[in-house]
């Protein structure tokens, strides 16, 4: 297994409360890995922890490390604009520019020194089709992204993410905004991004955690209870606190 990413004894506490304690994991690279975990156990802390997004909330306080391909993303020299456009990140809520919707993909190329208008195009009708969204919109590029549905405006922003070429995609319950249709076009393409890309996924929905994810971790309390292979979690899961939520038991 080729670890992409490497999480030791990390700990993330905002003020006095303490989100994340000393939670150790190795995440593979070109898989999915979900993190599963009743509400306010730490999920989207943790996730946020891989790409230091916890950083914008003035009083929190990270201890450990992450590694990213063997380097640890907390040290002074680590570049923190490097480290996002090589972990990007999906949220719960599809979050759109108010603007077009091929200037939502061009954004990211067009900041990083993209100017050839024939690149742009093609970057912005790569991504969309790997965001499985370009046969639906490709005629409509010039309208506004918020016209879009949710469903659509979620793998919009998967393809404005991929389109800076990420290693690890973040996704913190991007599905839990959706209806049932729309959630299963993004399951599929979480499963098919795992082809070239390491993703990660917080899920409230042990379902779809079964279905989309290799790894998965149970998270309670801000402690990492139990981390493996989806199947042996689901199946067979060593600790009795993951047999209890994942049989419906609490959460």
């Amino acid at each position: 297994m080729s670890v992409k990413i490497e999480v030791k004894d990390l700990s993330v506490s905002f003020g006095d409360v303490k989100a994340i304690k000393g939670v150790t994991m190795k995440i593979p690279a070109n898989r999915v890995t979900a993190i599963i975990g009743p509400s306010g156990c730490g999920k989207s802390t943790l996730i946020k922890g891989l790409n230091r997004m916890n950083e914008i909330v003035e009083y929190a306080r990270t201890v450990g490390e992450v590694l990213l391909d063997g380097k640890n993303i907390y040290d002074d020299s680590f570049d923190v604009f490097s480290l996002r456009k090589r972990v990007g990140m999906i949220f719960q809520k599809p979050n759109p520019f108010p603007k077009s919707i091929y200037d939502n993909v061009a954004y990211g190329p067009l900041i990083n020194g993209v100017r050839r208008k024939k690149d742009l195009d093609g970057m912005v009708e790569e991504n969309l089709r790997k965001a499985t969204l370009w046969e639906e919109i490709s005629d409509r590029l010039g309208e506004s992204a918020m016209g879009l549905s949710g469903g659509q405006q979620q793998r919009l922003c998967i393809a404005r993410a991929l389109a800076v070429s990420p290693e690890v995609i973040l996704m913190d319950e991007p599905c839990s905004a959706l209806d049932p249709i729309a959630t299963a076009k993004i399951e599929s393409l979480i499963r098919n991004l795992s082809e070239n890309y390491t993703v990660v996924i917080v899920t409230h929905n042990m379902q779809q955690a079964a279905r989309v994810s290799d790894y998965t971790a149970f998270l309670y309390l801000g402690e990492l209870v139990e981390y493996g292979a989806t199947k042996s979690i689901f199946e067979n899961p060593r600790s009795e606190l993951t047999e209890k939520y994942i049989t419906g038991a609490f959460g």
